[in-house]
């Protein structure tokens, strides 16, 4: 049988108009839901029709998925074929406001060199991760945050996140007076074999490089040994987010404070370290402890308020950093999820 070279050129050629005809800007495309009613965090967004390129489209619609990130705090990208450490990249620059990606983090591991899109933590499978705002015991921090699930963990593994508002409103209000008048004093002491090394972190082995930085971000710094950098700074609780105006509870008091380590891994690095030289700790921003009983009472709200959804490979979620914190719960088998950041800001700007 002869083939129709004519009508096959010519359905090609129809198919290739509609192709370009497809406006990415078109809420067509997609649609939009939410785990449960009422439960708006985060907004869910999936395609309504195969072949949604979601880095093009994320292109032609950056300025509703900025809005919907104000209002919701997040937004979970399901069913896009984003299957590659590029693709998510690619998505990460389509909604970041400058195009460009956030490349000098030391907490994270890269996820190859030279890329800007990092690994996640490199944290105990068999450990929670608590909750914090990315880089909120800094001088800076991005105001977007990505994650994309490489692969599933075979049991947990999710990431729960926590609307930083609602905290605010709801924290015992005596907790929140006294964190806004006092701040927060975040002490790391970077020890060869424990935690990230000083290298690692400020990306340079010459310590007058790094004494320079400490400087420029009012960081105190102290050598102790050859090896051993103590640093302290004193960084907001509690802060006003710089586009809708609502006041938000923003830290890693969780994440820092001795107390909320297992309490045998607690018993054993006080065996090993005095509690001012423990690899991170956090204090009142005058150097006073903060109290065992206010962080437990911060950490079951937390518990009360927070969002689990199981990952599904190929998943992306954008999380405005400020109003939203995260976490990761323990996992057991492989899981890879990839990270990207977005948009610094720093205290400095926003004070002025």
């Amino acid at each position: 049988m002869e083939k129709n070279v004519g009508a096959s050129s010519s359905i090609r050629r129809s198919i290739q108009k509609k192709r370009e005809e497809i406006n990415l800007s078109d809420f067509s495309l997609t649609e939009s839901s939410y785990f449960a009613p009422g439960k708006t965090l985060p907004l869910i967004i999936k395609p309504s029709i195969a072949g949604v390129n979601l880095a093009n489209w994320a292109e032609n619609n950056k300025e509703y998925i900025n809005k919907e990130l104000t209002k919701h705090g997040a937004i979970l990208f399901r069913n896009f074929t984003i299957d590659s450490a590029d693709k998510f990249e690619g998505f990460a620059r389509s909604v970041a406001a400058d195009g460009e990606l956030f490349d000098e983090y030391g907490d994270l591991p890269r996820e190859t060199p030279g890329a800007k899109v990092y690994g996640s933590t490199p944290y105990p499978a068999d450990k929670a991760i608590l909750f914090h705002n990315e880089s909120s015991h800094t001088h800076r921090w991005p105001m977007k945050i990505m994650f994309h699930c490489v692969t599933v963990a075979g049991e947990g593994g999710a990431t729960p996140i926590l609307d930083c508002r609602k905290t605010y409103q709801t924290l015992n209000p005596a907790i929140i007076q006294r964190m806004t008048d006092k701040k927060l004093m975040y002490v790391r002491n970077f020890i060869k074999g424990l935690d990230v090394s000083w290298q690692q972190f400020f990306m340079t082995s010459n310590k007058e490089l790094v004494e320079d930085y400490c400087r420029k971000a009012d960081i105190a710094f102290e050598w102790k040994g050859e090896d051993h950098l103590t640093t302290r700074q004193i960084c907001q609780a509690v802060s006003k987010h710089p586009v809708t105006g609502e006041m938000l509870f923003f830290n890693q008091i969780q994440l820092h404070h001795v107390s909320c380590l297992d309490p045998d891994m607690r018993a054993s690095m006080l065996s090993m370290f005095r509690e001012e030289d423990l690899p991170r700790n956090v204090y009142y921003g005058d150097g006073t402890p903060i109290e065992d009983s206010v962080v437990a009472e911060i950490s079951e709200l937390y518990d009360q308020q927070a969002v689990r959804f199981q990952w599904q490979a190929g998943d992306v979620i954008i999380l405005d950093n400020m109003m939203v914190a995260h976490a990761r719960d323990p996992f057991a088998g492989s899981r890879k999820i990839l990270v990207a950041m977005a948009e610094v800001v720093t205290q400095r700007s926003l004070v002025a």
